[in-house]
């Protein structure tokens, strides 16, 4: 019965781990609205918007890999 339980709460705890990810996934989505209206304002941006909006969009898929290394950590390790 004890072991049920803790099987259970290992699920549970990769799950809620892996609520950052809808943040890393939230932070592409408006990373690239921005840049496609910015570059639509003004297409002589497009470089420059284009640089930071990969730079950015690399930053919050980071959140998201993390996320999912902790539910890995938390399925398979304890």
């Amino acid at each position: 019965m004890t072991g049920d339980i803790v099987q259970a709460a290992k699920f549970i705890g990769a799950g809620l781990a892996m609520i950052g990810a809808m943040g890393g996934g939230i932070g592409v989505g408006m990373s690239v609205q921005g840049a496609m209206e910015g570059m639509a304002r003004n297409p002589d941006t497009y470089g420059n918007l284009l640089t930071n909006m990969i730079l950015g969009i690399a930053f919050s898929e980071a959140i998201a890999i993390y996320c999912l290394v902790v539910s890995f950590l938390l399925l398979l390790v304890v």
